[in-house]
């Protein structure tokens, strides 16, 4: 069973389980969950059980024998284990069912943009280098691009709490469709591609430039504006040290 995180996830037993069952038992992994004595028309739930990660999540219906877990998460992923003793009227053996419980947690919406840009606006072969990312704290997660229906490239992670990025080079007269999908197997979040708005050349440099070019380019006009200072505060000090040379030769001469 594969479910995403929030939702409500019922474990169902057969209708003639219940009927022909004296007393029925639901586990995860050791520890017991919950019980039904069909004779005393008893239940009982334990869920403080299992570091108390089960509290305030367990519902189990008396009539059904079905057990439900109420907004799950990854915590409560794993293996259910129903075990069912037959009435001593029954010739049936004893029975037990096993499910096998995946949760996925809600995935982020993938981030498109473009790191470079072509200097030359009549190139039309120029290449628009693209970079599509997303953090993911999920498992089994797919970053893929894709060009219309088809995959160009993907990169998968398992377990892990990482940043998957994945690059894409088109040319910027490029008319196809290409989108960044991250999925996993129960859902998925797709960016479409806009090329007119991420793939354009450098004819404007106002608008061409990526983040790191533009602080380059504010420090080196920064840099500049400092140079030109110093060489102003030069020159007029040099000038007035000249003034005063002069000042001072000019008043020597009249005490002589």
């Amino acid at each position: 069973m594969s479910e995403m995180e929030g939702d409500s996830v019922t474990l169902n037993i057969g209708s003639e389980d219940m009927k022909d069952g004296s007393q029925i038992w639901w586990r995860f992994g050791k520890y017991l969950l919950a019980e039904i004595n069909v004779n005393n028309d008893s239940i009982t739930v334990y869920d403080d059980v299992a570091d108390g990660r089960f509290r305030d999540r367990l519902k189990l219906d008396n009539q059904t024998g079905s057990l439900t877990i109420t907004n799950i998460t990854t915590e409560q992923a794993g293996i259910y284990k129903l075990n069912i003793a037959r009435a001593e009227s029954s010739l049936s053996s004893p029975s037990s069912k096993t499910f096998n419980v995946s949760v996925y947690a809600h995935l982020p919406v993938p981030v498109i943009f473009s790191h470079t840009c072509s200097s030359s606006s009549s190139s039309s072969s120029s290449n628009c280098s693209l970079l599509c990312s997303s953090v993911v704290n999920v498992r089994d997660a797919t970053l893929s691009w894709y060009k219309g229906i088809s995959v160009l490239s993907s990169i998968s992670v398992c377990d892990l709490s990482i940043s998957l990025s994945l690059p894409l080079e088109v040319e910027y007269q490029d008319k196809n469709t290409y989108s960044c999908v991250l999925n996993n197997p129960i859902s998925n979040q797709t960016t479409h591609l806009d090329i007119n708005t991420l793939c354009h050349t450098c004819a404007d440099s106002v608008h061409c430039c990526g983040p790191t070019e533009a602080v380059i380019r504010l420090v080196l006009s920064a840099l500049v504006g400092v140079a030109t200072v110093i060489v102003l505060v030069y020159e007029i000090r040099s000038r007035r040290a000249e003034q005063d040379q002069a000042h001072i030769h000019t008043s020597g001469s009249i005490e002589i």
